[in-house]
């Protein structure tokens, strides 16, 4: 076990609950820290389901194009906690975050406090303590009683696409999570919202209402679309004709879109060639990310394989749209390995591919006590007409999936299943 991984073995201790949604340990502790939230460049503060991750990956490539520094701040982790915090554009050392995350605790003195509210507060302090023009800010769980939600004066805040998940803690309909994402909304800053169902969009407005903010909508206000090839956006101020996203699927296109909408909206710097310019180099990994290596030789010449985070049922929707525009151009047989935490339906999420009739390799994700065990996984496939069947592992499942012949392969289901397959590939994010 690693240093880090040590010690955050250890913060898990201070609280035995996974969360109860309340900002006061947090606000005791950023206190004690002598209140670095106060000391940060500009905050750009995401919340939403979905596309969080990709839409913080495109702002900072139109950032960086346009020569700023910028922190972010993301999670989970695929392979190293280190891949949470981007220090003025560097993946922080793992020296700085164990000595951050040791101060922390220090400070805490062993107060009830959540491991994700003591890396938050570890992480604002290194942001603090680091010059940058920027700060990417990702909420962790909902929006109003998240540990990142303590910024009472962001640039800027962004909602991207609300749909279900989380409900144990968000709750059972639209609107109520809606309500929880719409508590980054301040008072003051203006905010870009993605495309949204209706009832979710009627709920943001009702609550930017409540503070004087006009939301930029997607669909409404600004919006973007691909046509013969190029990322079409626009605007009240005019259109942009952009290169493609780098990432890859029909989604991306609204997700880039987002991202310019937030530029244009919040004025960062960014000439038009400069977002052309992040557009073309954006990466954000386990997000229909094509593998080779060790694992993709597992698998016969002409099969693909492919890794995607997709662990939701909004999420494996825009993954089902994806699967079947490849398999237009090449089509090829498709098999799912797919691992998933237990807090969310599998039949909600294999639901979007059952007209592609998928092999389906159930497994447990490796290390992760929450996650559903295989058989159950198969199960809920089986129930949906799929044919399916356990595997001990990755492994196994790519050897069994060998067995189709030339087919297209993609592992899917979690992101801790990505970052161990990442891991095992031996291609773990920079």
């Amino acid at each position: 076990m690693s240093r880090t991984d040590a010690i955050l073995k250890r913060l898990t201790t201070l609280y035995p609950k996974f969360s109860d949604l309340s900002l006061d340990r947090q606000h005791r502790l950023l206190a004690d820290l002598g209140h670095p939230e106060l000391h940060l460049p500009p905050v750009i503060h995401v919340a939403g389901t979905n596309a969080k991750g990709s839409t913080i990956a495109y702002l900072r490539a139109f950032l960086e194009a346009a020569g700023k520094r910028v922190h972010v701040y993301t999670s989970p982790h695929l392979v190293r906690f280190n891949e949470r915090i981007r220090l003025a554009g560097k993946l922080v050392s793992t020296r700085r975050i164990n000595d951050a995350l040791e101060a922390v605790e220090r400070i805490n003195a062993g107060k009830p406090i959540t491991q994700f509210e003591i890396t938050t507060s570890a992480a604002l302090k290194l942001f603090a303590e680091t010059p940058a023009d920027y700060l990417l800010l990702e909420v962790g769980l909902g929006g109003d009683f998240d540990s990142t939600n303590v910024i009472d004066h962001p640039l800027g805040t962004i909602i991207t696409p609300v749909d279900f998940d989380h409900q144990k803690w968000l709750g059972y309909s639209i609107e109520e999570i809606a309500f929880h994402k719409s508590g980054i909304l301040k008072r003051g800053a203006p905010a870009v919202i993605g495309r949204q169902r209706d009832e979710g969009l009627a709920e943001i407005e009702r609550n930017a209402a409540k503070l004087g903010v006009k939301p930029f909508v997607q669909g409404r206000d600004y919006d973007g679309y691909p046509q013969n090839g190029r990322l079409i956006y626009q605007d009240e101020d005019g259109l942009l004709d952009l290169p493609p996203p780098a990432l890859i699927g029909r989604h991306q296109f609204d997700n880039a879109a987002l991202a310019v909408a937030a530029v244009r909206h919040f004025n960062l710097p960014g000439s038009d060639a400069q977002i052309a310019e992040g557009l073309r180099h954006v990466v954000w990994p386990a997000r229909i990310q094509k593998l080779a290596g060790k694992l993709r030789d597992l698998l016969p010449e002409a099969s693909e394989l492919w890794l995607d985070g997709a662990h939701n049922a909004h999420g494996a929707a825009a993954l089902a749209v994806s699967l079947e525009e490849m398999n237009a151009v090449r089509p090829l047989p498709l098999a799912l390995i797919t691992g998933m935490m237990n807090t969310r339906p599998p039949a909600d999420f294999f639901a979007p591919f059952a007209a592609m009739q998928p092999k389906v390799f159930g497994l447990t994700i490796p290390g992760e006590e929450n996650a559903y065990p295989a058989t159950e996984i198969v199960d809920a496939a089986c129930g949906l007409g799929l044919t399916a069947r356990t595997a001990r592992s990755v492994t196994a499942a790519l050897r069994a999936a060998a067995e189709l012949g030339p087919a297209r392969v993609v592992i899917c289901g979690s992101l801790y299943l990505a970052g161990d397959v990442l891991a095992r590939n031996e291609t773990p994010p920079d």
